[in-house]
């Protein structure tokens, strides 16, 4: 009984901790999100944020490739359904990842003086 109870309670820890860690990485990239309303004064507290936020994101994305291609039960085999869904959330991560990096680029070049850098 107490078996069972420990292994649920691991999996809501860790369930937990990737829900507040998504909530962080929210809160960090949310001017880039609004890349309209940032003030260009503050651009480079808004960078800083945000490559925070993307270098959470990379992890969260090695983390998603790591579990899609070495499942940690090697004797079971993976279920199709689960197959599915961390390809699906691993396309959806990188595209964001994607995204979140062309707004920093946008950033940079509003904020840069001479206008576009090269």
């Amino acid at each position: 009984m107490e078996r069972v109870k420990s292994s649920g309670f691991k999996k809501g820890t860790k369930i937990g901790f990737i829900l507040i860690l998504w909530l962080t990485t929210a809160w960090v990239l949310y001017p880039l999100i609004t890349l309209d309303s940032v003030d260009m004064e503050n651009a480079t507290e808004y960078l800083y944020r945000s490559a925070i936020g993307i270098a959470i994101m990379l992890m969260l994305f090695g983390k998603t490739i790591f579990d899609l291609f070495f499942p940690q039960e090697i004797s079971k085999k993976m279920s199709l359904i689960n197959t599915i869904f961390l390809t699906i959330y691993c396309l959806a991560l990188a595209s964001s990842i994607m995204f979140m990096v062309s707004r920093m680029i946008i950033l940079y070049i509003k904020n840069s003086d001479s206008g576009f850098p090269f």
